[in-house]
């Protein structure tokens, strides 16, 4: 049995709903109606997965933001292969992982979630709608239908069911039409994933084994499409080019209100902030990020106290360094005593000079 049935039978039920209603105001059978069907199925498949969008944003924006925690956790255990060693990287990688709200799943879920669809798509252009158009009808998609969708052109005698490999009548037309569908998704893809990746991103978290893959993505996603693209049905680039631009406008409108804290997006969240109000004549809103406060205590600093000197110099004073400052202390203990005379209204006696004080003491000594 065919996992894919369901899925499969899900595609041609939307397609021939929109259909129906795109054929009340135009053609039935015109190859544009078909177009206009399958882009209508990509825009419900899109809007389904809108939650799982958002998360996805979040959760590559998560998991760039914590790269320079997990390279720390690699480098501290950067040679370690015993178990235990293993286990306790393993748990902290989780615990960083948890913290940030990141997850590696998260991330590729919705292209997960597409990838049936896309498959299913793909099956009942290439497959089931020849089938039908031959006799054997497919669930809603009845031979009448079919054999509308397969012959309707939209450009020239370009089919929703022709390829690049297989151009039908279209030849040429077919190739140019395919190359330009492919040529645009290249061109979406890349600018998505560089908005992604460069703009909502910090200078901090673009280093990295983690930003090094998210630069290598940006680059291969558009080859992948080189390469499979031609294979496909017309009709399944289409969904595949619509898918890339609802992506495109989903991911601009979701950075521009919630962009990451300090990446190029956030600044310009910021200046748009604040020129609106300076339009009104109000102040502007300072965004700089609080500076983190350590709960604890930062240890107190060891006082060094400098042992005192024995003498100002720091070196031993001569016979007459220690004659000269007795000198000057009786010189200052003598002025001290007689300005405390002046200010008790005695006469002091007059100062005497430094020789006749020096020969002062020379008669009493002498006298003894």
């Amino acid at each position: 049995m065919n996992p894919l049935y369901p899925i499969e039978w899900a595609v041609a039920w939307l397609m021939v709903k929109f259909h129906a209603m795109l054929s009340v105001f135009m053609d039935p059978d015109a190859g544009l109606t078909w177009v206009l069907s399958i882009v209508g199925l990509t825009v419900v498949v899109r809007t389904l997965i809108i939650p799982l969008f958002v998360r996805q944003i979040r959760a590559s924006r998560a998991m760039q933001m914590v790269s320079p925690e997990l390279q720390a956790v690699q480098k501290k255990y950067k040679g370690k292969t015993d178990q235990a060693s293993k286990q306790k990287m393993a748990e902290e990688t989780m615990a960083i992982y948890k913290d940030a709200g990141a997850s590696p799943f998260s991330s590729c879920l919705p292209m997960l979630l597409q990838m049936p669809i896309f498959f299913g798509l793909f099956r009942v252009l290439f497959y089931k709608l020849p089938e039908a158009a031959e006799g054997a009808g497919f669930g809603p998609l009845t031979p009448e239908l079919a054999q509308s969708a397969r012959n309707s052109a939209f450009i020239g005698n370009v089919t929703i069911s022709d390829s690049f490999l297989s151009p039908g009548d279209g030849q040429l037309t077919t190739r140019i039409i395919a190359g330009i569908i492919i040529a645009c998704m290249c061109a979406v893809t890349f600018f998505t994933q560089k908005s992604l990746t460069m703009k909502n991103m910090p200078k901090a978290a673009l280093e990295g084994p983690m930003a090094s893959t998210q630069k290598m993505m940006l680059y291969m996603l558009p080859f992948i499409y080189v390469i499979t693209g031609p294979g496909m049905p017309i009709g399944v680039l289409i969904y595949w080019l619509t898918t890339n631009v609802w992506t495109f406008g989903q991911q601009y409108i979701v950075i521009r209100a919630t962009p990451t804290p300090g990446s190029d997006a956030a600044r310009e969240r910021h200046d748009r902030i604040n020129a609106k109000r300076e339009r009104k004549g109000l102040e502007p809103l300072d965004f700089t990020p609080p500076k983190k406060v350590s709960a604890e205590p930062e240890p107190e600093q060891a006082i060094r106290v400098q042992p005192p000197a024995k003498n100002k110099g720091g070196k031993k004073l001569s016979d007459e360094e220690k004659l000269e400052r007795a000198r000057e202390a009786r010189e200052k203990a003598a002025e001290e005593r007689r300005r405390a005379q002046e200010a008790a209204g005695e006469t002091p006696a007059p100062k005497p000079s430094g020789a006749s004080a020096l020969n002062k003491g020379a008669k009493k000594k002498r006298k003894k």
